[in-house]
């Protein structure tokens, strides 16, 4: 929520005016990035958890550590394989599941 002159907007408003509406390609550029970012804080937080270094975790899944940094930054999106590699070695699990409706 925004408070701007008094009144009151919910996020979805807030997005719309300074993005775009849901759909175009600055809202989609916009949304893409929050959630590479969001993507990155999450491994980033799981890697300090388990107590490993940055070239730690890229010795044990075949990369670089200024890969895994680049990754943490949210510079760069890592490709699914590598994506699951981080996950298992940092103990994590990704659960797929079908939404009905």
């Amino acid at each position: 929520m925004n408070i701007k002159d008094n009144k009151i907007k919910n996020y979805s408003q807030v997005l719309d005016e300074k993005y775009g509406v849901d759909g175009t390609i600055q809202r989609n550029k916009f949304e893409q990035e929050a959630s590479d970012f969001y993507t990155s804080m999450i491994l980033h937080q799981a890697r300090k958890e388990a107590k490993f270094t940055q070239d730690e975790l890229a010795k044990r899944i075949g990369t670089t550590k200024s890969y895994i940094s680049r990754i943490e930054n949210g510079t760069i999106t890592p490709s699914v394989g590598v994506f699951y590699r981080i996950i298992s070695t940092l103990g994590m699990k990704i659960e797929i599941v079908k939404q009905i409706g």
